[in-house]
């Protein structure tokens, strides 16, 4: 691309989308002034304590074809490590087994990382980046101070590296404010209970579509094996006998 054909809004943060939409509302100006003042291509040294106390991680990915996917992680304070100013990682602890999130990771790499603070600040922080997944001895032998997790189900076996390309605060006049409950955590657990169950009622839905559908296939096949033979009419009965002579 030449200097010519080079559009400036190119070089700002975000995305073609939300510039076009921009001009189209009117916000340029107040969105020109936040990517100046408030994005970043690395962490800052308070965005860096920031994530050092966080025990939730929101998690936002996308497949290669755009379909998207959000989760939600969680840990001991300070799960998220940063590595450095320019990469963090988060762990990988035994789940569904259904991969999702790592699934996209490995058609699409952009993810999009938040962080809120519900209990003292009321404030939040988007780390967008590139994400790879790493496992835990192959990481360890990059960062060899990585700390070990003691608690049983809470040794991660796999990580996510992100590198940060965008670090930017997110307001806090909507985040309300919430106080921990002591809770027991069963760590790495397969038990359903601890889970969550089938608290939507997925599951019990599924199985009662499936009796319902088993039950109308059965009653069909009755129908079709005791209904008569049908009777021939007086064109049918012509056509036999033509086809006798």
């Amino acid at each position: 691309m030449t200097d010519a054909a080079l559009d400036p809004r190119d070089l700002l943060p975000g995305s073609h989308g939300e510039h076009q939409l921009q001009e189209r509302l009117g916000t340029t100006a107040r969105a020109d002034r936040f990517y100046g003042d408030q994005v970043r291509d690395r962490l800052l040294p308070t965005m860096i304590d920031f994530v050092r106390r966080m025990s939730l991680l929101f998690v936002a990915t996308s497949d290669a074809h755009g379909e998207c996917d959000s989760s939600l992680r969680a840990g001991p304070e300070g799960f998220v490590e940063v590595l450095d100013d320019r990469h963090v990682a988060y762990p990988e602890y035994r789940g569904n087994g259904v991969m999702a999130s790592l699934g996209n990771i490995a058609e699409n790499p952009h993810v999009g990382l938040m962080m809120i603070d519900f209990v003292e600040d009321l404030i939040g922080l988007h780390v967008n980046g590139t994400a790879r997944v790493v496992e835990d001895a192959d990481l360890r032998g990059e960062y060899p101070d990585l700390p070990s997790d003691p608690v049983p189900g809470r040794r991660a076996e796999l990580w996510v590296v992100v590198e940060v390309e965008e670090a930017y605060i997110h307001c806090r006049k909507h985040i309300p404010r919430m106080v921990p409950a002591d809770r027991r955590r069963r760590w790495g657990t397969d038990a359903t209970a601890p889970k969550g169950g089938d608290f939507f009622g997925a599951a019990a839905t599924r199985r009662a579509e499936e009796a319902t559908e088993a039950r109308e296939a059965a009653e069909a096949a009755e129908a079709d094996r005791t209904a008569p033979e049908r009777e021939m009419s007086p064109v049918d009965e012509r056509a036999g006998a033509g086809a006798a002579s």
